[in-house]
């Protein structure tokens, strides 16, 4: 009896399919075999840029190999910016940020994933368009002064050295000269013009370096610990630089960052844990019935394309969970538990 009744559930689901094996919709009711297949490769291609993203990871992995021993910096991690957005990036040494902002600035090539800034991808690009890529769409300001800027140069000279480097053409030293004027003006560099580095105190030299890399106009501005080596109120005249070259000059502006002040002060703190994204603290301005303004500030845990999530520890800790969850639908929420077996 068992086999007539293999045989036939066999024969109402062969019957149920066409020639070409696919199942019958109109019949079933349920989605057709095209489908699904359109589904399951939809889940699999990354998303296309968005009009106004500015910066946009998709399972980015980059993987270290070096005497038999892979070690991987970015397990598969997503990032998404907004054109014009301020955003710091934090996490532990050894978390994947600095691996990250490397990618971004040209520096290093992704391992496998989809990473696109300003339009570029960079898993695609050629040496020669990664040499005109760092030159036009992206700045980069690094922690250590010294590597900003050259030191036989004046803050002049060194804000139009990169404009001095790009295609000249009729004209082109005016506009160089406008440029590098407007930088010196907007930045108020003024009374520094004639310096040359070593009469600069550090956190002069960084808000040269700014200028720096702003003098080609970059859509994106990426700094890492640019605030590392100087005084909070040092570093506080410094981060008024990005939140200048933000604010007036367009620029999307990514900081790594320890610094709690930056992180503090930014619209978006994105933390990276274990090589990939894991929570976000989004800030806004509200206004009371009277009128008096105050930040208000949540933290939101990163949910990726599959669905992951990374808990705080102090959760975890907290309620003793380990290895596995228990997991509810609610109406309008979902609840984890620990598990009871355990």
């Amino acid at each position: 009896m068992s086999g007539e009744r293999t045989d036939g559930a066999v024969a109402r689901a062969a019957g149920d399919r066409g020639a070409d094996g696919r199942a019958d919709a109109a019949g079933s009711g349920g989605p057709s075999y095209e489908e699904l297949r359109q589904r399951a490769l939809a889940a699999t291609t990354p998303p296309p840029p968005e009009a106004g993203t500015a910066i946009v990871c998709d399972r980015l992995v980059r993987v270290f190999s070096g005497d038999g021993i892979e070690v991987q910096a970015l397990q598969g991690l997503e990032l998404t910016v907004a054109q014009g957005d301020l955003v710091a990036l934090v996490g532990a040494s050894g978390s994947g940020k600095s691996t990250l902002l490397n990618i971004l600035a040209g520096q290093d090539r992704p391992t496998a994933g989809t990473a696109r800034v300003a339009g570029y991808d960079l898993l695609e690009m050629d040496s020669r368009d990664r040499l005109r890529y760092r030159r036009e769409a992206v700045g980069f300001v690094w922690q250590q002064t010294a590597r900003n800027l050259l030191p036989f140069l004046t803050t002049t000279q060194n804000i139009a050295l990169p404009l001095q480097l790009t295609s000249g053409g009729r004209g082109a030293a005016k506009r160089h000269a406008a440029r590098t004027a407007e930088l010196i003006e907007a930045l108020d560099l003024g009374p520094l013009a004639g310096r040359r580095p070593s009469e600069l105190s550090g956190g002069q030299q960084q808000r040269v370096a700014v200028a720096v890399a702003m003098a080609g106009a970059p859509k994106v501005l990426l700094a890492d610990e640019p605030t590392g080596e100087l005084d909070s109120e040092t570093g506080a005249a410094v981060f008024e630089a990005f939140r200048t070259v933000n604010r007036e000059l367009g620029a999307t502006v990514v900081i790594v960052t320890h610094d709690p002040m930056v992180a503090g002060e930014v619209r978006r703190t994105v933390a990276i844990r274990d090589g990939r994204t894991s929570s976000e603290v989004l800030r806004r301005t509200v206004t009371d019935e009277h009128g008096a303004e105050s930040v208000s500030e949540r933290e939101y845990v990163m949910l990726d394309r599959s669905g992951r999530v990374q808990l705080p520890r102090t959760f975890l800790e907290a309620l003793g969970m380990e290895d596995r969850v228990a997991v509810d639908l609610g109406p309008d929420h979902i609840a984890l538990r620990p598990d009871s077996a355990q």
